[in-house]
């Protein structure tokens, strides 16, 4: 399988992380205790440990669900291309620092034939890749220390992506997968990501 990366996509992609990233890490600090009891500044080693585990969890669930979708579609025959959204991305910033996240850091655009199922499978690559991803940072709960948190942040974090992704709403996987595969396929869907997502959040949860 040839994969080719356009002009601008890499750049695309590393802004889109490390910006994602950024705007996890405000949010995260913003619902911890430093603001919960105000302090005048954040220890720089909290800081740094709550950022690389956002770049480990939300960075990584991110580029490995954009990257599902382009990897498909060329499975498919499609040209794909990621395009980052800066405005998308500046308001998530913004976001995190008022404690508030809304993320939509880009997609990726692709064209060519392809049929119902094939581009319903472009979409459910995404969701379909953080679930795995779900299962591979599960047993790091159990290791404690910032390995552990690591591993909490990484549970939540792409359970959350799978069951918001497969939100049937505007540019959102769930609303091509309900166009491509009917309501009983997207529901089958669905039903296994919003429940991962519901899970992760109430039973394991953030750790910062």
């Amino acid at each position: 399988m040839n994969v080719q990366f356009y002009p601008g996509e890499r750049r695309d992609i590393v802004a889109a992380w490390g910006l994602l990233s950024v705007a996890f890490t405000f949010f995260i600090i913003r619902a911890s205790a430093y603001t919960l009891i105000p302090q005048p500044t954040v220890p720089l080693s909290y800081l740094a440990t709550v950022f690389g585990a956002t770049v480990a969890t939300v960075g990584v669930g991110f580029l490995a669900h954009e990257l599902a979708h382009k990897l498909t579609a060329v499975r498919f025959g499609q040209e794909a291309v990621f395009r980052a959204d800066y405005t998308m991305l500046g308001l998530a910033v913004v976001g995190g620092l008022a404690g508030f996240l809304f993320a939509a850091p880009g997609a990726v655009h692709h064209r060519g034939y392809i049929t119902p199922r094939e581009h319903g499978l472009i979409a459910v690559a995404g969701p379909a890749v953080n679930l795995v991803l779900v299962v591979v940072f599960l047993p790091l709960l159990f290791a404690g220390g910032v390995l552990g948190a690591t591993g909490q942040l990484g549970v939540t974090i792409n359970g959350l992506l799978a069951g918001f992704n497969m939100i049937p709403f505007g540019p959102l996987d769930g609303a091509t997968v309900r166009r491509q595969w009917g309501t009983a396929g997207f529901a089958a869907v669905f039903i296994v990501c919003a429940g991962v997502a519901v899970a992760s959040l109430l039973f394991v949860g953030f750790p910062f």
